[in-house]
């Protein structure tokens, strides 16, 4: 493998912990857009892969690595008369005020990667709003050389446009870019674009369930520093 100089990152899931942060923020959600219902609630997280009662996403939720729009469209049918627009607005809007649970001391370590003289970017499918909202609550938001999200304009993963432009935007060849992430789409967009491609179990997917398409699986992103060492040591 070619020396790393970059890492991309996913968001939830891997920057933040999915179950932690948007278990508790779904059932909040969902019953306000239920008008206080709570089996109409408990019928929209079905629609979207989320137990209601146990607070928790399904390992393949088809919203783990989906983008808002994707979310909205499992949700309309269920809200007959709602404008998906105004739906996604008063998604992402939600999302921007969600309480997010880090996986792992985020000031720290992107000050430990950054000192390795490391570019680091963010690549979501979440919008970009959200996400810059949510870096910044962390008080990381100024460590990343890049971040994009679903309506940036490069597209969304498993695509490898956000992968690309990261790539393009700070100079690097993708050979030398890991992307780090928690889902299928992560992993495949990191392959797609021709990166490394680091696995971690910060989201609701298993290992077995990401092993194929990647390099190497860590239990969070609190080990990509001894992953690294581990690469430099055998000249990677």
């Amino acid at each position: 493998m070619q020396q790393i100089t970059g890492i991309l990152f996913d968001k939830d899931g891997t920057l933040f912990d999915f179950q932690a942060t948007w278990g508790a923020w779904a059932q909040s959600f969902l019953t306000e857009i239920a008008g206080g219902e709570t089996a109409r609630a408990a019928e929209l997280g079905a629609a979207i892969g989320y137990g209601f009662e146990a607070g928790l996403f399904a390992p393949d939720s088809p919203v783990i690595a989906g983008t808002p729009d994707e979310a909205a469209e499992l949700l309309l049918p269920l809200l007959p008369g709602t404008d998906p627009a105004a739906l996604i607005a008063r998604m992402n809007d939600a999302a921007a005020r969600a309480p997010m649970r880090e996986a792992a001391p985020l000031a720290a370590l992107m000050t430990r990667l950054a000192g390795m003289g490391l570019k680091l970017g963010v690549a979501t499918n979440d919008a970009e709003a959200p996400a810059r909202a949510h870096l910044a609550a962390a008080g990381v938001d100024a460590h990343f050389d890049f971040i994009a999200g679903c309506d940036s304009g490069f597209g969304a993963k498993p695509a490898p446009g956000q992968l690309l432009a990261f790539a393009e935007v700070t100079g690097l060849a993708p050979a030398s870019v890991l992307m780090v992430g928690d889902s299928r789409h992560d992993l495949a967009a990191g392959r797609a674009a021709g990166m490394g491609t680091v696995a971690v179990l910060t989201g609701p997917a298993r290992a077995g369930d990401l092993a194929d398409l990647a390099d190497a699986v860590l239990p969070d992103i609190g080990h990509l520093p001894e992953y690294l060492r581990h690469l430099r040591g055998r000249g990677g």
